[in-house]
């Protein structure tokens, strides 16, 4: 049997990824606990879905810290007290600092809408239609001290037409967005997530089984 994972996730908005992850978890029954739902915003639309959901919910107002380092501090003694296996950013819009994210390193995720290392930062349809590009998507990887960086999990193309604006092309990244981090966040549960010199491994469901029963 696995083991269960504890899971918290980070939002400053609706959590439209986070709503997924529940949905996904639930639905397809993974072996973890939602053990919290951590806002920078109280005004966050996500609270509420993750309160219907009996899922506790955390503000943690980044408006009433000095600076960074002191609401990374507040904010990291938050995530402890839940004792995660994983920390999951979606949408949380605050740049964290290194001192932060590496006490969570190799068990944060984060999802970029774009195919990294392309279009980084803000604006990511913006620079996409910009630049003229034929592809655009989105991307899963590990958080690093590097805005945007970090070994990448999954990633998923979707076609830029010649009549996209900003809208349409972000809400067609949306859609594969629902998709992708579940998808990464399972295997990250399951235990099929290794990072080997910077890039990271997704072991086949039937590598997992043998070495449990190797294991065993």
């Amino acid at each position: 049997m696995r083991a269960m994972k504890s899971i918290v996730i980070l939002i400053s908005g609706r959590g439209s990824n986070m709503q997924a992850i529940v949905h996904a978890a639930c639905q397809e029954k993974w072996p973890v606990r939602i053990a919290a739902v951590i806002s920078n915003r109280a005004d966050a639309p996500g609270v509420e879905f993750a309160r219907r959901h009996h899922i506790p919910a955390v503000i943690v107002a980044s408006k009433n810290y000095q600076d960074r380092a002191a609401f990374d501090r507040a904010l990291q003694k938050e995530i402890d007290c839940f004792s995660p296996d994983l920390v999951v950013l979606a949408g949380f819009m605050r740049i964290l600092t290194p001192a932060f994210v590496g006490h969570y390193a190799g068990r944060m995720l984060n999802i970029h809408p774009s195919l990294l290392p392309s279009f980084p930062g803000l604006h990511t349809h913006r620079q996409a239609l910009a630049a003229g590009v034929k592809v655009h998507g989105a991307t899963v990887h590990f958080v690093t001290a590097d805005l945007d960086h970090g070994p990448i999990v999954a990633q998923e193309a979707v076609p830029v037409l010649s009549e996209d604006t900003e809208a349409t092309l972000a809400a067609r990244v949306l859609e594969v967005e629902h998709r992708l981090y579940p998808y990464a966040v399972q295997c990250f549960v399951d235990g099929r997530l290794s990072i080997e010199n910077d890039r990271v491994r997704i072991a086949e469901k039937m590598d997992i089984t043998m070495n449990m029963k190797e294991s065993a």
